[in-house]
């Protein structure tokens, strides 16, 4: 069993994320999105489902610390130690993005890369996102999503009843990112859609976006 604070624990597919993670770097040119996602980004910033901490090496020096939260033992455990390795500050804390064990209103800014696919309640964890943030402080957002076709869509639906959860880490490929943090209480600033990978057969999670928001008092 695993330990009372660990509220996910996903140790095979952990294990198998924390490989592809780090082969998609620069194979799927997702290092490059992590760059854009956090170029601008400063003061004190939280991060929720950090994962193994692939974000942590392109936080600028203007962001004074990050609190990295990751509920997987295993995917925490690389992020500590990815944590050593940058010049940024960074705490990793063991808590699930529905429940953030930090004071509201306490950052400058917030950053979700593809975790919203597989947090457990979409809903709760945005409104947390929006608790801790200060008043008209930034969403930083990278994820995949909903596909803009109705058969790919409906592929998508499919496999979220049945089979996709349960194999990849309650991930979940139909979920609608944009419309999910508009409905938190956030304004959309900018975002940009685009399919992963450009080329070739479409998969479930190829369609994705990348973009900020402002939270709204």
């Amino acid at each position: 069993m695993p330990p009372r604070h660990d509220p996910v624990h996903h140790p095979l597919f952990a294990r198998f994320y924390a490989r592809a993670s780090r082969s998609a770097e620069t194979r799927a040119g997702i290092a490059a999105l992590r760059r854009e996602l956090l170029h601008g980004v400063s003061g004190r910033v939280i991060e929720i489902g950090a994962g193994n901490g692939l974000n942590f090496p392109h936080y600028p020096r203007a962001v004074s610390e990050v609190v990295a939260v990751e509920p997987d033992r295993t995917l925490r455990r690389l992020a500590t130690q990815a944590a050593l390795r940058v010049e940024v500050p960074v705490d990793v804390v063991p808590a699930a993005a529905e429940a953030l064990p930090v004071k509201s209103e306490a950052f400058d800014a917030a950053v979700a890369s593809l975790v919203l696919c597989s947090v457990r309640d979409l809903a709760r964890s945005l409104a947390e996102l929006h608790r801790v943030l200060r008043p008209d402080a930034e969403l930083r957002f990278f994820e995949h999503g909903l596909a803009p076709g109705p058969g790919m869509a409906s592929v998508q639906r499919a496999l979220d009843r049945t089979v996709w959860p349960l194999l990849f880490g309650g991930c979940h490929t139909s979920r609608d990112p944009l419309a999910a943090v508009e409905a938190a209480g956030f304004r959309i600033v900018s975002q940009r859609s685009f399919r992963l990978p450009e080329r070739g057969p479409a998969l479930p999670t190829s369609y994705c976006v990348i973009g900020s928001a402002r939270r709204v008092a």
